[in-house]
């Protein structure tokens, strides 16, 4: 999946990436939310408020700007639509937000573990991990926070609420909360075979040479 050149090819690219969230487990009717934009685009498209991923349509999306203003396509944007515009308001470079509530991710941060990279996978794409303590949906605490920590992490995780992964595309978004959830699958097994210190062998930066 490479970078969509046009709106519409955003739109259908989300949609086909909504449809694999739930597919895999990673999202409950309309739990999570989904948005991209173009290139040194000052306006971005998100699912709307109440959207299943699964059976996303065009018209479910809405076009907002840096601004927070609705611009255009459905007039109610998803309740997280802060989440998106304040991380893109600190990481230009990002193309894409995939914001979802994977079960293991979820559950491994709040019995207080950290979530081990294991693979070289997860040292690639994911790198570090961001977090940020729980804020009430659609807050800007919970907004604030995640943009903040988007400075410095691609993946950035919510206590007691789900993850959201960045890309300078919607496909490379995607496969970083991929590997997220992943890596905490992992974790969750590892833990409960007793494990506590298991971790991928070298620093990320020197992953990435070798990849």
């Amino acid at each position: 999946m490479g970078q969509a050149a046009t709106v519409d090819g955003l739109i259908e690219q989300l949609i086909d990436v909504g449809a694999g969230v739930v597919d895999r487990g990673f999202a409950l009717a309309s739990g999570g939310n989904l948005s991209a934009r173009l290139p040194g685009s000052e306006e971005f498209v998100v699912t709307g408020k109440g959207t299943w991923l699964d059976r996303l349509e065009p018209a479910d999306f809405t076009v907002m700007n840096l601004a927070g203003e609705t611009v255009g396509g459905n007039p109610a944007p998803s309740s997280e639509w802060k989440l998106h515009q304040r991380t893109y308001q600190v990481r230009q470079d990002a193309g894409a937000l995939v914001h979802m509530h994977p079960q293991h991710a979820v559950l491994v941060d709040a019995l207080g573990h950290e979530i081990r990279l294991l693979t070289l996978d997860h040292a690639v794409y994911v790198r570090s991990i961001g977090r940020v303590p729980f804020h009430p949906n659609g807050s800007d605490e919970l907004a604030d926070g995640a943009a903040e920590q988007a400075r410095e992490h691609n993946c950035v995780l919510l206590a007691h609420h789900g993850c959201s992964a960045l890309g300078e595309d919607v496909g490379m978004a995607f496969r970083r909360a991929m590997n997220i959830e992943e890596a905490a699958t992992a974790t969750y097994r590892a833990l409960l075979l007793g494990d506590r210190t298991t971790r991928f062998p070298t620093s990320p930066d020197e992953a990435i040479q070798h990849a």
